[in-house]
């Protein structure tokens, strides 16, 4: 949620982002926003000066009494009668204006960073820096899930049978490769000065509804039945809710968090067969950074969050790049995002496999979540920027295409061999 004060002041410059995103639909509700702003704060100082002038009948129907003027106490007593029924009103009507005025500002997309590139979808998204060299493989690379199988690693005819589609179990060294991943991840953000976090896996509606757009929560929320529970799509959303309605003192920003958690979506529509397997799938566990600044610190600190998944990467030996995404391919509520994308030797091109995001103060100011300025004294909104460290699922279709090899067996990095009870590879079972 944008700053109510950007619209009265600028409202062009509101519409001309809107424009920038690519949609105009939303447009309308700029001026409309103005009107209800309007309307509101009329009608505040309406009600204010009737408050005020219920507190004066009122002492000057004691002192009426006092003098044994009854009759004209009457009449004030029938003036304050209709003070109070309109202070009624006026506070029935404020109610349906500041709703309206919340659901409408709920819709207008964040400003955009200047460094965004323009574009409709993500077919426009812009290649950013490439890290290690792409090579393709001088045999063919089978299919993720035909590695998988060869390799003992996986059971989806069970998974199927148990929990339906979009699941899976993984076993034998695959499912430690798997622990192995997320350990190193753990143990990687941590020294880099991150505290390490575990959170809970579901939270209210109000956090929600404070950290994504409805949009986003229809396509990806699984909400617990007959409870103002959800399952969480990724740990960001409990690790930003845990600080609503708070005020930290400036000597606690920046807040440097990294938390484990499963993830649950729902993954609406049909996907073609690089979409299956385990690359989107129901439920899948992340390691995930999240940061808390102020606000002259975020553009540092996204910078700072996308390097640290590259560096991740690249000491695994996978090669990545970055992909800037443009307007029409950001949620409503980011400044500014990235994907990073790894390398697969199978399609011969880069796959996302994370996602870094600034979302500067709209979800601080949907949260409430704010800092004391130690130079003014006020309080003011943080920025809250959030990125993948690393998501096995997808990592290990990029580890398992990289590292495999003629035979059929899968090399393992010298940085994730104490997580694997020091092999140095895994080797075909079937």
């Amino acid at each position: 949620m944008i700053d109510i004060n950007l619209i009265r002041e600028n409202p062009e410059a509101v519409k001309e982002n809107i424009k920038k995103k690519f949609q105009d639909s939303k447009l309308p509700l700029v001026d409309e926003i103005i009107s209800l702003d309007k309307k509101k704060r009329e009608l505040q100082t309406e009600v204010d000066g009737l408050r005020a002038q219920r507190n004066t009948l009122a002492k000057k129907i004691g002192a009426l009494m006092k003098e044994g003027k009854r009759e004209e106490a009457e009449e004030v007593k029938a003036l304050s009668k209709r003070n109070n029924d309109r202070v009624a009103e006026i506070e029935s009507e404020m109610s349906q204006v500041e709703a309206d005025l919340k659901k409408d500002m709920l819709s207008i997309p964040n400003i955009i960073s200047k460094d965004v590139p323009i574009g409709r979808s993500d077919a426009e998204n812009v290649q950013g820096k490439v890290f290690l060299k792409a090579e393709e493989k001088p045999f063919d690379v089978p299919y993720h899930l035909d590695i998988l199988e060869k390799l003992d690693g996986i059971d989806l005819d069970s998974a199927r049978r148990t929990s339906g589609n979009g699941f899976y179990y993984l076993t034998g060294d695959i499912a430690r490769l798997h622990s192995a991943v997320l350990s190193y991840a753990r143990d990687f953000m941590i020294d880099k000065g991150f505290t390490y976090c575990i959170p809970p896996y579901m939270i209210r509606s109000d956090v929600v509804s404070g950290v994504m757009s409805f949009e986003e929560m229809d396509g990806m929320m699984y909400k617990i039945e007959g409870e103002d529970l959800y399952l969480i799509g990724t740990s960001e959303h409990s690790m930003i809710g845990r600080f609503m309605g708070t005020v930290m003192p400036e000597d606690k920003l920046p807040q440097t968090l990294t938390s484990y958690s499963p993830c649950f979506r729902k993954e609406k529509g049909a996907h073609g067969i690089e979409e299956r397997g385990i690359y989107r799938i129901h439920q899948f566990e992340k390691q995930e950074m999240i940061v808390l600044c102020k606000p002259e610190e975020s553009d540092f600190w996204y910078e700072k969050l996308w390097n640290y998944t590259v560096e991740l990467f690249v000491s695994m030996e996978i090669p990545v790049r970055q992909l800037l995404c443009c307007s029409g391919d950001l949620a409503d509520l980011k400044y500014q995002s990235c994907d990073i994308e790894a390398w697969s030797p199978r399609q011969k091109k880069y796959f996302e496999v994370g996602s870094c995001s600034n979302l500067t103060d709209a979800q601080a100011r949907r949260l409430g979540i704010r800092y004391k300025n130690a130079k003014t004294g006020k309080n003011e909104f943080v920025h809250t920027l959030n990125n993948t460290v690393v998501a096995p699922p997808r990592m290990l279709i990029a580890f398992l295409e990289n590292h495999l090899r003629e035979d059929g067996s899968v090399y393992i990095p010298s940085v994730l061999r104490p997580y694997m009870g020091g092999k140095s590879e895994i080797q075909v079972k079937k």
